[in-house]
C-alpha cells in the first residue's frame, strides 16, 4: 500500500456499522439461546440483510487518493480517475470532482460541508477554527496539485461496481431464499 494513500470518509458511517453490526449480534445470539442455532441460521439472512443496506448505503461510500488519481466510491459505484482527468474540486454538499472532458463525478462519502461554525467565546477564535471538510478539501487539492506540477497526463475515467458487495447481497439472498424455501 503506497504511503501517500488517503481514505476520506464520514466518522459516523464507521459508528453506524460497529452500532449495527453490534445489534446483529445481539439480535442472533438472542435468536439462538432462545429458539436454538437452526432457528438463528434461518433468521440469519433477513439480520444479514439489514447489516448489508447499512454497510453499502451508509459507510462503504468513499474517496480515496493517492499519487496516482482518485478513487470515489458511491454505494456500488466505483469511479477512478488520473489526477490529469480532474480538471476541478470543489465543496458543496459533498466534493465534487469535475473532469476534463465534461462532467463530474460526486462523492457521496468523505468530506461533507456541515453548518458553519460558532464564533468563539474569545476574540479571534472564530478565525482560528477551521471545518475538518474544510481541511480535508486541502488535503485533496494539495494531492492534485502535486501531480498537476509533476505533469500527470489525462487518464482515463474508468466507473465499475463494488463486485465483492454484489457477491455479498447475492450470497444472503440465496441463504434468504434457502431458509423460505426450508420453513416451509
Amino acid at each position: 500500500m503506497p504511503s501517500d494513500r488517503r481514505v476520506f470518509r464520514a466518522p459516523s458511517a464507521i459508528v453506524a456499522l460497529i452500532a449495527s453490526a453490534v445489534v446483529a449480534v445481539l439480535l442472533l445470539g438472542d435468536a439462538a439461546l432462545r429458539a436454538g442455532v437452526a432457528e438463528a441460521l434461518l433468521l440469519a439472512p433477513w439480520v444479514l440483510l439489514a447489516l448489508w443496506g447499512v454497510y453499502v448505503a451508509v459507510y462503504v461510500s468513499h474517496i480515496r487518493i493517492d499519487a496516482d488519481g482518485v478513487r470515489v466510491h458511491n454505494m456500488l459505484r466505483i469511479t477512478d480517475a488520473g489526477w490529469g482527468s480532474v480538471d476541478e474540486i470543489e465543496l458543496r454538499w459533498q466534493v465534487i470532482f469535475d473532469l476534463v472532458g465534461g462532467g463530474a463525478v460526486k462523492s457521496y462519502g468523505g468530506p461533507v460541508a456541515g453548518r458553519p461554525a460558532r464564533p468563539g467565546m474569545r476574540p479571534g477564535a472564530a478565525e482560528r477554527r477551521q471545518a475538518p471538510a474544510v481541511r480535508d478539501l486541502d488535503l485533496i487539492r494539495e494531492q492534485w496539485y502535486q501531480a498537476r506540477d509533476a505533469g500527470a497526463a489525462p487518464a482515463g475515467v474508468r466507473r465499475s461496481w463494488d463486485v465483492p458487495a454484489l457477491v455479498a447481497l447475492g450470497a444472503i439472498a440465496v441463504w434468504a431464499v434457502s431458509a423460505v424455501l426450508i420453513t416451509r
